[in-house]
């Protein structure tokens, strides 16, 4: 009997997966769509959700709702961002480079990056803190974003090799602050280089198209380039021809 009334309870009720704004969904399309038909109130729905990601403003959150479909009655499940989110969070980013491996968008420390592995590792499929860890310094590699100043791909490999098994054990989530320091120091020489190799590409790129309109003009204006002889000029050319042959 008791399988029974839990068969009930999943029939009657709806499951809603959601990703939002955190305190700041809005109506949408997706959610409307699902709720509108069973006539629950959407504007509650969204106030709910807002009240309860509040704390997760500027990022994107997973959220799921369970529906009673007979008394309309909804509860909000809100889990915590995706690794990638509090990375952003962390470093004050609304996006990642886009052009990952090419150009970097911020410098994190491995000890801020234990911290985040420290939240999300209860649902991660890490066996501990290490392993979390690492799959951290993963998204850091999509997002073009440097570890302690290093390519995430260098610091996968000292982090194997246990040359920050100290940090871990001691689960240090804050960097000393002459490392900060350092780190942030660091960074803006990378964002200079980054800023210079990109003006001489621009400007390279601006001089070649310069050469190539300047090229076509001087083609365009240089006499007998492409000539179009008129029909008068070919009956001469003919008779011409005409006279030579007798």
């Amino acid at each position: 009997m008791k399988n029974q009334a839990n068969l009930i309870h999943l029939r009657k009720n709806m499951k809603i997966k959601l990703i939002v704004d955190g305190g700041a969904m809005k109506p949408g399309p997706s959610v409307s769509q699902q709720l509108g038909p069973m006539g629950i109130n959407l504007g509650k729905v969204i106030q709910e959700i807002n009240e309860a990601t509040s704390g997760f403003k500027g990022m994107k959150v997973p959220v799921e709702l369970d529906v009673d479909k007979k008394t309309k009655n909804f509860t909000v499940k809100v889990s915590s961002p995706p690794v990638s989110e509090l990375i952003k969070k962390e470093l004050g980013l609304e996006s990642g480079s886009g052009l990952a491996g090419k150009t970097y968008v911020g410098n994190i420390s491995v000890e801020q990056l234990i911290g985040i592995a420290k939240t999300k590792l209860p649902g991660m499929l890490a066996k501990d803190l290490k392993a979390a860890l690492k799959l951290t310094v993963g998204s850091c590699v999509s997002l073009g974003i440097l570890i302690d100043s290093k390519n995430p791909k260098e610091i996968m490999r000292i982090i194997e090799s246990g040359v920050y098994d100290k940090e871990i054990k001691e689960e240090k989530t804050i960097p000393d602050p002459e490392k900060k320091k350092d780190i942030e120091t660091q960074f803006e020489i990378v964002k200079a280089k980054q800023e210079k190799d990109q003006k001489a590409l621009e400007e390279a790129k601006a001089k070649e198209e310069a050469e190539k309109a300047t090229a076509t003009v001087t083609a365009a204006a240089t006499p007998g380039a492409t000539t179009t002889a008129a029909p008068g000029d070919a009956k001469k050319d003919t008779k011409k021809d005409d006279k030579k042959k007798k």
